[in-house]
């Protein structure tokens, strides 16, 4: 933090104009180099975060400096800039030892013999007795193997009169009736796609390498609209599940979507994420940004809604809606405050005592706490650490020039702080909606990958897809399991009966058979 130049009781108009003039001026220029070095850290990537000005200045100079050249150039004067170092270490955890292999796996066993000139005795010449055998385990996989499936259904009919007709054993229900694949190159197809982040047209490649068979992306792409739109009503019974409680986590992060509007450009959409911790997630599908989203979906909640402090779920939901904030997001600020002003004390100290803040909930997590008995936990030791930041807050609100990046988190953290100190209200609530953003990594993956969505109307579809494998994938589903099972004649279950079709009421059933 800049120190302001001190104006003197015995100091003139003239005098005490121009001190102003400079305090202002070393206030200007922190913002600037703030910025300067926002930018180099930005070009150079995470390994110039340690660096000095200096340093970054020398890497200006010289032409195509690699990542290499830059880790080294960090390597050579280390600074103290990581925010967990600063912590007290923590004892390191003993090593687990050997990964055991998972008992449902089938085993397929392989004998090794001694060579015969080995199996007599050294000292008398007779043969040597097998008294036991060295076992070892190692996971193997066998390569796919495509199959041509095919389904004979009987034909009868009465070989005495023939007037009953012919009868004909029914069709399997199937996710895509007279597709040229099985229900599984299908499911396979969908997976790939969304929790592997393979393209179709990699897929349709790939297929056509191993089998000889030509299927074109388009053919695959209707196989996952199908599926999008068989899931669609399976994602809103999972958001009403959500909606009804009384605790959601939501998040939005922008997916490209083809328009046809003469431009040739994507048009920027968005998916919305709501969320439960430990529960199921559901992604809405969005063309915009504002507040209609969030809107539409929570205009009936009641409960506590944690989000990032994003304007657009403010003046939403229901009368008893409570709004809590992220304290991982105020975190964030300071630490890139001080990424920018490594010496920077007075953002030092914010986030060590964050980083207290945190330690609360870690020591809740390692005793293995209810969320009731974690709540007297934080009563007793985080009321007095935020009581101290909060006025920590203030003072320095007093002292650092807004426009700078200490100065922006001081008045983020501040204007979100009635939201912020929701931790000590309510016993369920979390520190961070770091779960909600989890969620959207497998997106960010996706992005990079499969590029855009194809049209506004594959929106939402997408989204229920997503919805299904981020809440499989939060309740240890077995994902290909689950759509094997619910996908095949879906679209002819009651509305009534989607209830059981939902990943979480697939797992209780399971569970319980």
């Amino acid at each position: 933090m800049s120190q302001l130049v001190q104006i003197q009781p015995t100091d003139s108009p003239e005098v005490i104009t121009l001190r102003r003039e400079l305090s202002w001026a070393h206030l200007k220029i922190q913002v600037l180099e703030e910025r300067l070095r926002k930018q180099r850290i930005d070009k150079y990537g995470p390994a110039s975060e340690s660096l000095t000005n200096q340093q970054l200045e020398l890497l200006e100079a010289e032409p195509g400096v690699s990542a290499e050249e830059v880790s080294a150039e960090a390597g050579r004067d280390p600074q103290e800039l990581e925010i967990e170092a600063r912590r007290s270490k923590r004892e390191r955890r003993p090593h687990p030892g050997r990964q055991e292999l998972p008992e449902g796996l089938p085993r397929v066993e392989r004998l090794v013999t001694l060579p015969a000139s080995q199996c007599t005795c050294g000292a008398c010449g007779k043969g040597l007795a097998v008294i036991g055998y060295e076992s070892s385990e190692q996971l193997d996989v066998e390569p796919a193997k495509y199959i041509v499936r095919v389904t004979r259904r009987e034909k009868r009919a009465c070989g005495h009169c023939g007037e009953a007709g012919v009868r004909t054993a029914p069709a399997p229900a199937r996710i895509v009736e007279k597709s040229l694949v099985s229900d599984r190159v299908i499911v396979d197809t969908v997976i790939a796609k969304y929790c592997d982040h393979t393209p179709l047209y990699r897929q349709s490649a790939m297929l056509e390498r191993d089998t000889g068979v030509e299927i074109h992306r388009a053919t695959m792409d209707g196989w996952v609209m199908q599926v999008g739109e068989l899931l669609q009503p399976v994602a809103n019974v999972i958001l009403r599940h959500l909606v009804s409680g009384s605790y959601l986590q939501a998040d939005e992060t922008p997916v490209d979507v083809q328009v046809r509007n003469g431009a040739g450009k994507n048009h920027q959409a968005y998916l919305w994420q709501y969320s439960r911790p430990g529960g199921e997630a559901v992604f809405e599908f969005q063309m915009g940004r504002g507040r209609e989203g969030p809107e539409k979906v929570l205009r009936k909640f009641q409960g506590i809604l944690q989000t990032d402090g994003y304007q657009a779920y403010n003046k939403i939901g229901g009368e008893k809606l409570v709004h809590a904030a992220c304290w991982a997001h105020a975190r964030r600020k300071f630490y890139d405050a001080v990424k920018l002003r490594p010496k920077d004390a007075a953002a030092i100290a914010i986030v060590d005592r964050m980083d207290a803040v945190f330690a609360v909930d870690t020591e809740a997590r390692e005793l293995g706490l209810e969320p009731e008995q974690r709540f007297v936990l934080r009563q007793a030791k985080m009321q007095p650490l935020l009581l101290a930041m909060e006025s920590e807050l203030k003072r320095l609100s007093r002292q650092v020039l807004p426009a700078s990046a200490l100065g922006q988190a001081v008045n983020y953290t501040l204007s979100l702080w009635a939201r912020l100190r929701r931790v000590l209200d309510y016993p369920e609530l979390e520190l961070s909606n770091n779960l909600a953003e989890n969620s959207m990594r497998g997106i960010a993956l996706g992005r990079k990958n499969w590029i855009h969505v194809g049209s506004p109307v594959a929106g939402p579809k997408v989204a229920a897809i997503l919805s299904v494998i981020e809440s499989c994938r939060r309740l240890r589903v077995p994902v290909r399991e689950y759509l094997l099972d619910v996908l095949p004649g879906l679209g002819r279950v009651n509305i009534r009966d989607l209830e059981s079709r939902t990943p979480a009421a697939w797992m209780r059933r399971r569970q319980v058979g």
